[in-house]
C-alpha cells in the first residue's frame, strides 16, 4: 500500500492499515521549491501493523541523507545522530510551521502560541518552511523542539523514526501518544521539553488525515 500527498489530492483515501505501507512526500517544502529557497526534501516512511519501521529523508540542496530504522539508530550521511538533551526552555531553540489555514482565528492562535513560548523565555522560535527538515534538525541536535498543527502523516512518518532512533520524543500535542493521522505533533530531545510545550500551546483544529 501507498499513502502519498499526490495520491490523496487525486482522491485516494488516506487510511493506515496493518498492511505494509509506504508513506511518501515527494516534495516537502513546495513553497520553498517554487521560490528557489534551498530547504526542500523528499520523505519516505514505511509502516507495518501501523508501526513505523524506517524512514529516509533527503535534503535535496545540501545532499544530506537522513535515515532511521527501528532499533538500529539514526544517521545523516552515515554519521550517527543524537538529539539535544536540553530541558531548560530559556536555552531552547524551537521550530514550528504555520500550517495551511490562514483565516484570522487560526493566525491568532498560531501567533499566540509563539508569543506564549517567547514569554516563557524560549531562546528562539524559527519557521523554515519544511516540516521534515525541521524535524531532521531536531534529530541532529541543532534544535531542541518542534511542534505543529496541520501537518500530514507523510510529513511526519519518516522523521518520527529518525527522531526516536536519535534518542528523542515524539508525542501528540495533548501530551499523549502520537497519533500519526491526527495532523498534529510535538517532538523534542527530551520528554520534559515536549511536555512543557504541550502545556504552553493552544490547539489549532484540523481535520484528521483519515477523515479526508
Amino acid at each position: 500500500r501507498f499513502i502519498a500527498e499526490e495520491s490523496t489530492a487525486a482522491g485516494s483515501k488516506c487510511v493506515l492499515t496493518d498492511s505494509p505501507t509506504w508513506i511518501i512526500d515527494p516534495v516537502d517544502g513546495t513553497c520553498n521549491f517554487v521560490h528557489r529557497f534551498p530547504t526542500v526534501a523528499v520523505s519516505i516512511g514505511f509502516a507495518v501493523n501501523k508501526e513505523l519501521e524506517f524512514g529516509v529523508i533527503y535534503h535535496c540542496t545540501e545532499e544530506r541523507l537522513y535515515t532511521g530504522r527501528r532499533g538500529q539508530g539514526a544517521f545523516c550521511n552515515d554519521k550517527r545522530l543524537q538529539v539535544s538533551k536540553e530541558t531548560d526552555i530559556s536555552k531552547a531553540l524551537i521550530l514550528t510551521e504555520i500550517g495551511p489555514k490562514r483565516d484570522p482565528a487560526t493566525l491568532k492562535l498560531f501567533l499566540g502560541n509563539i508569543e506564549r513560548l517567547l514569554k516563557a523565555q524560549a531562546h528562539g522560535v524559527r519557521v523554515i518552511g519544511s516540516s521534515t527538515l525541521a524535524l531532521c534538525h531536531l534529530a541532529s541536535g541543532a534544535a531542541d523542539a518542534y511542534y505543529q498543527f496541520g501537518l500530514h502523516c507523510w510529513d511526519l512518518a519518516a522523521a518520527t523514526v529518525i527522531i526516536r532512533e536519535a534518542g528523542g520524543t515524539v508525542i501528540d500535542t495533548s501530551g499523549g501518544p502520537l497519533d500519526l493521522m491526527s495532523c498534529r505533533v510535538i517532538a523534542a530531545g527530551t520528554r520534559e521539553m515536549a511536555m512543557f510545550i504541550a502545556q504552553e500551546i493552544q490547539t489549532i483544529h484540523y481535520r484528521r488525515d483519515d477523515e479526508n
